[in-house]
């Protein structure tokens, strides 16, 4: 059975979750993959963490995953995001939204991207050549 909302430290298994959305009633699976850049405005990323506030942040992203199933016409929502030190190229945030048809499956899958990045209590930190830089949205502060 698939967890469908998950904070977790190690690489999530798109494979698994997409078989646990798999039904007779579903005819797309809209999905986000969000990956570790190695470059952020023109400045070299090595590393990403990421804290959270881990049982705020389930509520949070279960809220979001309720509203979403009740805005839009889906049949459910996965969201796996991970915390901790994260390498260029790791996967951070997967979610996937099963729907009967393509459209409502990208709209609810965008907006709860966008409700995770403004109300989940999830912080990052790019690790540079040159220091520590908090991201907040798209503003930085440090280094």
């Amino acid at each position: 059975m698939v967890e469908m909302i998950r904070l977790m430290r190690e690489e999530p298994s798109i494979d698994e979750a997409l078989q646990g959305l798999r039904s007779r009633r579903v005819g797309a699976i809209a999905a986000f993959i969000g990956v570790v850049r190695g470059e952020t405005a023109g400045t070299a990323v090595e590393a990403l963490e990421i804290e959270a506030y881990e049982e705020m942040a389930l509520k949070e992203l279960e809220r979001i995953r309720a509203e979403a199933l009740e805005r839009f016409e889906v049949e459910e929502v996965v969201v796996l995001h991970r915390y901790g030190r994260l390498e260029v190229g790791d996967t951070i945030l997967v979610i996937l939204v099963a729907a009967r048809h393509r459209g409502e499956a990208f709209d609810a899958c965008r907006y709860v991207l966008e409700e995770l990045k403004r109300r989940t209590p999830l912080w990052k930190r790019e690790i540079t050549p040159e220091g520590e830089i908090w991201v907040e949205g798209e503003r930085r502060w440090g280094a």
